[in-house]
């Protein structure tokens, strides 16, 4: 995953907002704010990611489902390499989601532990 020059740019203000979230949570709820800060990020990201092509198993979606699918069919090959590119792009920033997520459940949980528990 290279790094553009937005990406760089926008960087130094992604960081600010999660060290604002992670102080605002710690404030708020001490290290476990901050370990249920992570599940919710990592929970929305997940979702993300299995929503990616559409509406999944529900009672009330299965004939969107269909419609999705049969409309998938009819996409034109630069349509479909669109999507492709799309995909792949929003798995990339769900990659990073998943990480920021991953270090705030180690670090909320595992402090936690180490100082209120232990």
């Amino acid at each position: 995953m290279r790094m553009t020059v937005i990406d760089w740019i926008l960087l130094p203000i992604l960081i600010a907002v999660l060290a604002g979230f992670a102080l605002g949570a710690y404030l708020i709820a001490g290290f476990l704010g901050l370990g249920i800060i992570g599940l919710i990020i990592g929970v929305m990201a997940q979702r993300i990611e299995l929503e990616k092509d559409g509406a999944t198993s529900n009672d009330m979606t299965t004939s969107l489902y269909a419609q999705q699918i049969k409309a998938q069919e009819t996409m034109t090959r630069a349509e479909r390499a669109e999507r492709r590119e799309e995909t792949r792009v929003l798995l990339k920033y769900l990659s990073v989601a998943k990480i920021v997520s991953a270090g705030f459940v180690i670090l909320g949980f595992g402090f936690f532990f180490l100082f209120q528990l232990g």
